[in-house]
């Protein structure tokens, strides 16, 4: 090839303009319409909590005694009053959905918060020591995978009690063995990187190494796991409400609405059925937005797409 030819090829690659990593990741999610349902639906619930004092028709906790477990609107004997009916203490079953997707987001993005430093520190910390204190930190998160989630947030919760925050550290230990695995997982898979070995010799430290180094580049996976933890954190709030050991009546928590009324599914069926949507809609909208995220940071799906 001729000089005049190299020349007019390096012109016009420089033409081309590749886009930045933040427009090809919004491209990427966006063509993913399950994600974007997912998103859409988890937005309006994080308006609802925001704004749940102007959107329910009635305070959560107030009793109407003379209209206990009066069915939906559509249904003979409802009215709009109460719009998807009373609960067995007459309660209004649509505003207690409202100010419990307070309760369920806010304990989830908490748990998930607590688990998640932790979580990248034993993870990172188990990557680069993995023959020393790393042996001691994979055997121990693969003793409490061994355990089934639920017991063990119950045998936390026996521990501790029931409460809000109790419920959070729970659930956060019962997280952390997947964060440690996933991190340590990424950290190995980067160490043998020439990047890394070009750091080491230019002489940083081990700190820099595992924080400025290694960390950026395993970002992806962790906010994936985040996300989807995220959703089972929520399951774990209403397995704890429901039993007993989460959030306490007369908090307006899904998992409490549904422990408070399973004594009435057959004769009054909205009064389980509405939070158990509630729960089943919000955890499916953080799954499909968890995986519309992983294929979008995803680069070997991106290739295969």
């Amino acid at each position: 090839m001729s000089t005049e030819n190299m020349i007019l090829v390096e012109d016009r690659v420089r033409e081309i303009k590749y886009p930045s990593p933040l427009k090809e990741f919004i491209t990427h999610f966006m063509h993913n319409k399950g994600a974007v349902i997912g998103l859409i639906f988890l937005l309006l619930m994080v308006s609802c909590t925001i704004f749940a004092p102007y959107i329910a028709p009635h305070d959560p906790i107030v009793q109407y005694r003379e209209h206990m477990l009066q069915p939906p609107v559509w249904q003979e004997g409802g009215s709009w009053t109460f719009i998807l009916g009373t609960d067995e203490a007459g309660r209004d079953i649509l505003s207690r959905i409202i100010y419990g997707a307070r309760l369920s987001l806010f304990i989830g993005i908490c748990a998930v918060l607590i688990t998640l430093l932790p979580g990248i520190f034993l993870g990172l910390l188990a990557g680069f020591y993995p023959k020393g204190i790393g042996r001691v930190i994979m055997r121990s998160a693969d003793i409490m995978i061994a355990l089934p989630s639920v017991l063990l947030a119950i045998a936390i919760m026996a521990i501790l009690g029931p409460g809000i925050m109790n419920a959070m550290i729970a659930i956060a230990v019962v997280g952390l063995p997947a964060y440690i695995r996933l991190v340590r997982g990424s950290v190995m898979s980067e160490l043998s990187k020439d990047y890394v070995v070009a750091s080491r010799v230019a002489g940083a430290g081990i700190w820099r190494l595992m924080f400025v180094t290694v960390l950026p580049n395993c970002m992806a996976p962790i906010i994936v796991q985040a996300t989807l933890g995220f959703s089972s954190a929520i399951l774990d709030i209403a397995a704890l409400g429901f039993l007993g050991l989460g959030v306490q009546p007369p908090a307006p928590e899904w998992g409490t609405m549904l422990a408070t009324a399973r004594d009435y599914i057959s004769s009054a069926w909205w009064v389980v059925t509405f939070p158990g949507l509630a729960i089943l809609l919000t955890v499916l909208a953080i799954n499909l937005m968890g995986d519309g995220l992983r294929d979008a940071l995803d680069p070997k799906l991106k290739q295969a797409a």
